[in-house]
């Protein structure tokens, strides 16, 4: 008989991954007292044109861990899984509903997602309200501040943060404000499931790519401009200053993978950069992995902003990675708290710069945690003061010892507003006309007279 059931929500085949590596790893306890729940959901924008989880290449090989598919889409329609929660005063029926339409009875259910500020993972906490939830982090986003506040019946109820340890020794601050404690997810766990479901990928590239003609480097695109960090043009500037930065270390074959969502147009510059540089650039349009193109490619050397696939191809393949344009991104990005921060911060702290610096060493990542854990924490404190009020003497003194080598990490307002080093000197007329001020004055005259 099965004590339990745990329902896994993934929107992602990269988060789908990643807790059938836990699952395997046997962070989910032993298969035979829990009945598992595979949950897909589609959030992109119209999710009725996108290929769901459940039925993307690779997916059968994930199958086999779970007793059941369901879609989320399908149960919450016509509703969107990104915009919708319930009511508080419906999640009772809801769950009910659930219950009802999954054969879950009156078991006990543990609750495992992503992102749980967000929906859908926040809609299906509120729904079973009573149950366990095991967050589980992708990316380097875990080793950042929880970016919304999360209420005490739910923050109670999280009983750890799962991540991939991509910088080892580096603790994750997600949730860390609600003493959720990280637990990772081993590297060679995660590996063989991206290799399992990365077997068709590999022959789409073998098809497309001769062998003779392999790339040696390989291009990351994100598509920032979606998320109004940079403009269009300035992101196909990106690009073709990663081909540039490809071609000075050596590599006349490079390869360039694109974000699914990114336009065709931004592959025309691109295409005129390379044949002006003389270089073979071969544009992947193929849903394929990004870590499947390092693993079967085995390419010299990675190029990217500040993606995540920049920390799996070092942490997970050994290969040299480097950066370009994080100095920009670091400029623009905002607000402050913006989740981006800290996987930026990180890229553009621990990697080398691909226009300047000498490319084709592999990372040093036992050697990374030391300098990187107290950049990110005051990075972390500085988006999320409120949330880590222990983390202001640390945050002060690293500031003090060297923020005149890093400045680029930091705003000059926000260190004023938090009174830390490098901020500017709060003027007396200014504090005077200040709101909080002129109110607190009044209250005392009054209790003087």
């Amino acid at each position: 008989m099965r004590d339990t059931t745990q329902i896994f929500f993934s929107a992602t085949q990269y988060a789908a991954a990643t807790v059938t590596a836990a699952i395997r790893a046997g962070l989910f306890g032993p298969r035979e007292v829990h009945r598992r729940i595979l949950v897909v959901s589609n959030t992109a924008a119209v999710p009725e044109v996108g290929t769901p989880l459940d039925r993307m290449a690779g997916f059968e090989k994930l199958r086999p861990e779970f007793d059941e598919v369901r879609s989320w889409n399908d149960f919450i329609s016509p509703h969107h899984p990104a915009g919708w929660s319930p009511r508080a005063q419906d999640a009772l029926l809801w769950e009910k509903a659930v219950r009802l339409a999954w054969n879950l009875g009156d078991e006990p259910v543990e609750i495992a997602c992503e992102s749980i500020q967000a929906n859908p993972s926040r809609a299906v906490a509120d729904i079973f309200a009573d149950s366990p939830i095991h967050v589980y982090a992708d990316g380097l986003m875990s080793y950042g501040p929880t970016r919304n506040r999360i209420p005490h019946g739910m923050s109670s109820r999280i009983a750890r943060v799962l991540h991939l340890d991509l910088i080892p020794g580096l603790r994750p601050m997600l949730l860390s404000e609600y003493g959720v404690e990280p637990e990772p997810v081993p590297n060679k766990a995660i590996v063989e499931v991206l290799a399992e479901i990365g077997d068709e990928g590999a022959g789409a590239l073998a098809d497309r790519i001769p062998a003779a003609h392999r790339p040696t480097a390989v291009l990351l695109g994100q598509y920032l401009s979606a998320i109004n960090l940079i403009t269009q043009e300035e992101e196909e500037e990106l690009h073709v200053r990663m081909l540039h930065a490809a071609v000075r270390a050596g590599h006349q074959s490079v390869l360039f993978k694109p974000h699914p969502s990114a336009p065709s147009v931004y592959n025309k510059s691109l295409e005129a950069a390379a044949a002006e540089l003389g270089a073979r650039l071969t544009i992947l349009n193929e849903p394929v992995l990004a870590e499947t193109v390092f693993a079967h490619l085995k390419p010299e050397l990675v190029i990217g902003c500040f993606s995540t696939a920049l920390m799996t191809a070092a942490a997970f393949y050994g290969i040299p990675v480097a950066r370009v344009g994080t100095e920009l991104l670091l400029d623009r990005i905002t607000p402050y708290e913006n989740s981006n921060r800290v996987p930026l911060t990180i890229i553009d702290a621990a990697l080398p710069d691909a226009e300047r610096e000498t490319l084709g060493l592999p990372l040093e990542l036992d050697a990374l945690a030391e300098n990187l854990g107290p950049l990110v924490r005051t990075v972390g404190y500085c988006m999320q003061s409120r949330k880590h009020p222990g983390l202001h003497d640390e945050a002060a003194s690293w500031l003090t010892a060297h923020l005149a080598e890093h400045p680029q990490y930091f705003k000059k307002r926000r260190l004023t507003a938090l009174r830390l080093p490098g901020g500017s000197p709060i003027r007396t007329e200014a504090l005077r006309r200040h709101p909080a001020v002129r109110k607190a004055v009044r209250q005392i005259r009054a209790r003087q007279r």
